[in-house]
């Protein structure tokens, strides 16, 4: 007979405990090495698919970078069924930004075995590097970050009305550049290729690929120019409205999340927008 006792429900939710501490936070030893460890993992997967896209590599190492995407995978999904068997809440989880992340990081190999060429999505690993930023005690960053991010959804509706204004714009100018030049053997061979055309000079890109060669032409390119800098000035400018506007509405309290820094929550909020951890 075993001297060894029989598991109780305490020593169970002991062993979940201390699971989740390691996995969801990096105030213990244990946590922090952990979070290195997979920090080093990740940047090494992401590494073997880049290099995967090199012909010359992968014609001498394919074995062995099949093998080492395999081993990640195996790694990240035995990580991914931890977290969500450990997780307070594993539906809040799993729809949360880094569950998000954590399972399109591991789909794309499964997905290789059907559809050819979709494990080079795997690169979108590199986005689990964000938790570089609570290891390493920087979450104020990803604070500052999301008020960045929310200046730009409040400006949402603006900046689309104004974008649809300049697809407006330049499928005119491109109309016109198409009247001016399609007899001149100018490359304006048809609208579609002088609206690409007008898209490039507006946004001042200018690849050189397309140029008028008449005077009319010219003219035309020359007030599209100009209209391009004019364009480029009223983004920036509602998006630095909505700034000032994020900064004087939140000067007063904010209730800061200590796992990811998400600190635009609502006040009856009791668990994060972003990560799904609980609230103080």
């Amino acid at each position: 007979m075993s001297d060894a006792p029989a598991p109780t429900p305490e020593s169970k939710n002991d062993w979940r405990q201390r699971t989740w501490n390691i996995l969801f936070m990096s105030d213990t030893p244990a946590a922090k090495a952990f979070d290195v460890v997979l920090l080093w993992l990740i940047s090494a997967s992401v590494l073997v698919v880049m290099l995967e896209s090199v012909d010359s590599f992968r014609e001498q190492h394919l074995g062995a970078l099949r093998v080492a995407e395999w081993i990640f995978t195996i790694v990240f999904t035995i990580e991914y069924l931890l977290r969500l068997c450990v997780a307070r809440n594993p539906w809040r989880y799993g729809r949360s930004f880094f569950g998000i992340v954590d399972l399109i990081s591991i789909l794309p190999t499964y997905l290789g075995l059907l559809l050819t060429g979709t494990h080079y999505l795997m690169v979108v690993r590199v986005l689990r590097l964000l938790r570089m930023f609570r290891v390493l005690k920087m979450v104020h960053h990803i604070g500052e970050a999301s008020f960045i991010l929310n200046a730009l959804i409040r400006s949402r509706h603006k900046i689309g009305v104004f974008l649809f204004g300049v697809v407006a714009v330049v499928c005119v100018e491109g109309t016109f550049m198409y009247l001016l030049e399609h007899n001149h053997d100018s490359g304006f061979d048809n609208i579609p290729q002088s609206i690409y055309w007008a898209i490039v000079t507006i946004t001042t890109v200018g690849y050189g690929d397309i140029a008028p060669v008449t005077v009319l032409g010219k003219m035309m390119a020359s007030v599209i120019m100009l209209t391009g800098f004019a364009i480029i000035a009223v983004p920036t400018g509602i998006v630095t409205a909505e700034f000032s506007r994020g900064a004087n509405r939140n000067r007063d309290m904010q209730r800061k999340c200590r796992e990811c820094g998400w600190d635009d929550h609502e006040s009856r909020a009791r668990f994060c927008h972003l990560c799904g951890s609980p609230l103080d």
